[in-house]
């Protein structure tokens, strides 16, 4: 099997996040630079198999679309056209900041740790990828 990897796609810094190969588990991986994240994202694939990547459609609480909405559709139309093989799909990513900062918390990190966008990023991207595994069970 190949891994699933996800994006928690933001302005400035993307998070990533991936399987094992066996899709059971998902761990943060990466927070890149999202001017660089399409190369990065090209890298990443020519080393490791990835059989599709879930990319987290930023919505309001009440559904509506977010912000961020259209620079997501922007960044998957642009990846659909120059990488077709490779599935990319939406999946809704309400709430993940907040279960990311109250992941952190509970996991017993500093304050200092806590401020960490990229991280805050990371662990997002990883609510994502879970929130998918166990949307698929």
């Amino acid at each position: 099997m190949a891994r699933i990897l996800s994006i928690d796609y933001g302005k400035k810094r993307t998070g990533i996040a991936v399987t094992d190969p066996l899709q059971i588990i998902a761990g943060g991986l990466a927070t890149v630079s999202t001017s660089e994240l399409f190369d990065w994202l090209k890298a990443y694939l020519a080393k490791e198999s990835v059989e599709r990547i879930i990319i987290g459609e930023p919505r309001q609480p009440n559904g509506q679309p977010s912000e961020n909405l259209q620079r997501v559709q922007q960044f998957v139309n642009r990846w659909r056209k120059a990488v077709p093989e490779m599935p990319i799909e939406y999946f809704d990513e309400r709430f993940t900041s907040v279960l990311a900062h109250q992941a952190m918390l509970e996991g017993g990190l500093k304050k200092k740790a806590r401020q960490d966008k990229a991280l805050v990023d990371e662990i997002s991207a990883t609510i994502i990828l879970e929130d998918y595994l166990r949307s698929k069970k």
